[in-house]
């Protein structure tokens, strides 16, 4: 394999998870001004090749490059909240290759009634493994039911979201910053900002202010940023347990 290929493989992997991949590139890739993506090179049933990328580290001015064309990106919109990528169908994947988790993707009309049908998927497995128990049910299903009456929908039309934007799923280069791993779909922005926050991103508050510079966001948005993280939070309380089930119920609380 040449050099400037990086592969990433598995023959565990669900069957079609790399044309998934693949397919969420070349639909964020066609954003016009758009974040840069990761170069698919191959699909394969138990692989996907990529052109090789060189870490460089990041600083304030390519932070806020980022941040405009990430707005970009998510201005690009979607068909639907819950769409998928052009030429897949069905529920997609969230989580490591070790072990990805099913994202439900139903062709919503709101985000609240997709963001609640997702958190009622993962609580379930969450319940099916022992994660969460009878009174954390009780508590995102109140969530959900707040979620489907559009409570804490902003009337903003789909975006085209990254869907799994935390940090390690942005890579630094010297030309900027460039997707990997996405678990794209059409989703709320709010969304990709609040992954990033959740785990920390190099120059975030520069991030920020490059997307509210290129798309403006209303007085709102940052009570709403634990509401998005709840479901990475609860994906994260399903494949790993431990305290990431209390800090995902700490999240739910604020919004019962």
């Amino acid at each position: 394999m040449a050099d400037d290929v990086f592969r990433k493989g598995s023959t565990s992997a669900p069957r079609d998870y790399f044309r998934w991949e693949a397919a969420g590139l070349a639909w964020l890739g066609d954003a016009p001004g758009g974040a840069a993506v990761a170069q698919v090179l191959e699909v394969g049933e138990d692989h996907l090749d990529l052109r090789r990328l060189t870490f460089a580290n990041p600083d304030p001015l390519m932070a806020e490059a980022f941040g405009a064309a990430l707005a970009r990106t998510h201005d690009a919109g979607a068909p639907a909240f819950g769409a998928p990528p052009p030429g897949w169908e069905g529920d997609g994947f969230l989580g490591p290759l070790s072990e990805p988790l099913p994202l439900a993707l139903p062709a919503c009309g709101s985000w609240g009634e997709l963001y609640a049908q997702q958190i009622l998927a993962t609580l379930a497995m969450g319940v099916d493994r022992g994660v969460y128990h009878r009174s954390d049910t009780a508590l995102v299903e109140a969530i959900a039911r707040r979620l489907a009456r559009g409570e804490f929908d902003d009337g903003v039309p789909p975006a085209r979201i990254h869907g799994d934007l935390w940090s390690g799923n942005l890579l630094w280069t010297r030309e900027g910053a460039v997707l990997i791993d996405p678990a794209a779909h059409g989703g709320h922005r709010e969304t990709d900002l609040a992954m990033l926050a959740l785990f920390g991103c190099p120059h975030l508050e520069w991030v920020v202010s490059g997307y509210l510079g290129q798309h403006r966001l209303d007085a709102e948005w940052p009570q709403r940023v634990a509401l998005h993280q709840l479901h990475p939070l609860m994906i994260h309380a399903v494949l790993f347990g431990g305290g990431y089930v209390r800090q995902s119920l700490e999240h739910a609380r604020r919004y019962r």
